[in-house]
């Protein structure tokens, strides 16, 4: 088996949506997917949409979707991941591991402070993953959000 992971390019955008797709899937939430490969590949030639792939014997079975973002108590920048999809057939073969490691290598060459994104909370397969990294749930912290009908009132 080998494994291969590398930056996704605006031509890799039905791969990546693709993968989304089997993550929200995965989620119980496919029908919540509104991307369209259009505005993928659009996002990735902005560099709005940044994301790493991962094959195995060359067919996409994994990605990281990650964006920076800044820490006014750090100072630095950090890295969130957006979203982390292995195929559940390729799970504990080391693809996720070897995403996560390129993800961590390339928020030290930024110079982030951090790596941080959010688990669904009856996941506890990826929090068990997550812990054997050395990753902690960051304590006290509740992911919140704005969107729909309250996001066009208040942006109105």
């Amino acid at each position: 088996m080998t494994i291969e992971i590398r930056a996704a390019a605006p031509e890799d955008a039905a791969t990546v949506l693709e993968l989304v797709t089997a993550l929200a899937a995965y989620e119980n939430e496919g029908d919540k997917v509104k991307m369209t490969e259009a505005g993928a590949r659009d996002a990735l030639a902005a560099g709005h949409l940044n994301a790493l792939l991962g094959f195995v014997d060359g067919r996409p079975v994994a990605m990281a979707l990650y964006f920076f973002n800044f820490s006014s108590w750090t100072g630095k920048r950090g890295l969130f991941l957006e979203d982390l999809f292995v195929s559940p057939e390729l799970r504990k073969q080391g693809v996720g591991l070897d995403l996560l490691k390129r993800l961590a290598r390339l928020a030290v060459a930024e110079g982030c402070a951090r790596v941080e994104w959010n688990v669904l909370d009856w996941n506890n397969s990826a929090k068990g993953f997550y812990e054997m990294l050395g990753a902690r749930q960051a304590a006290g912290w509740e992911t919140w959000r704005l969107e729909g009908e309250a996001l066009a009132r208040m942006g109105g």
